[in-house]
């Protein structure tokens, strides 16, 4: 069995893979040792995977390297995709491990991954299983922080089912520009990479995907976990060198 460790920007995620099945998933509120030696004394883990975003504290990885094979996810670990970002060492590692999950569910097509969570990153791995790199946005909970932080007298509100172009109030308002306006860039953006790649796949995922899958025009291919998926394929494929 093995062990996968994300630690993100919203919350710390740790899954426990048997074979390409995710047999227990955590999302603790703290991420500490304690947790750790649960996992390991209840299933027999070979090898585990950390992918840190945020400052951890270091005894994490020393305990893990003393219970199995770890590797630190960083810019110079192996992966199986060509790595062409002009800037690896600044590369958010979840965009990649999610370039990575979308590039073996796609093997022979251009794939643009799009992971709506805290921000919305939009990311390209073409047809010879080269990630060339994409863009960020802000994703809906921060549109809606960044519209009351930023003014004197918005509402901070709340992502409610909305469906309404003409906002009738300012709530109504803040959800039709932040919901309607996020559809609309990401649609924009696929239609701009279809009309570059025709045969071009799109694989949503993240926090927000099930709230945006129905809302958007484009046919898209909806999977859960996505970046805990990449991270264990680029640990197999390190296990495998």
């Amino acid at each position: 069995m093995k062990l996968i460790i994300d630690l993100g920007n919203t919350f710390p995620k740790i899954a426990v893979f048997s074979g390409e099945e995710i047999v227990q998933l955590e999302l603790p509120t703290q991420f500490e040792t304690k947790l750790l030696e649960s996992v390991f004394n209840k299933f027999p883990i070979s090898s585990c995977i950390l992918s840190s975003v945020i400052h951890h504290q270091t005894e994490i990885e020393t305990f893990l390297s003393s219970k199995c094979k770890l590797i630190v996810f960083d810019h110079t670990t192996p992966i199986p995709i060509k790595n062409e970002y002009h800037s690896p060492e600044s590369l958010g590692k979840d965009r990649l491990a999610s370039a990575v999950a979308a590039q073996n569910l796609f093997p022979t097509q251009d794939v643009l991954v799009i992971d709506a969570g805290t921000c919305i990153k939009y990311d390209f791995v073409n047809s010879k299983a080269a990630y060339l790199g994409g863009a960020i946005s802000p994703g809906l909970q921060m549109r809606f922080s960044a519209l009351h932080t930023f003014t004197d007298k918005l509402p901070l509100i709340e992502l409610i089912d909305y469906n309404t172009l003409i906002g009738k109030n300012t709530q109504e308002s803040l959800l039709s520009g932040v919901i309607n306006g996020t559809i609309a860039e990401i649609d924009g953006i696929i239609d701009q990479y279809r009309n570059n790649f025709p045969q071009i796949a799109i694989v949503l995922s993240g926090g927000d995907a099930d709230y945006l899958v129905n809302k958007l025009k484009n046919k898209i291919f909806a999977v859960s976990n996505i970046v805990l998926i990449g991270l264990k394929i680029i640990l197999d494929y390190n296990d495998n060198q």
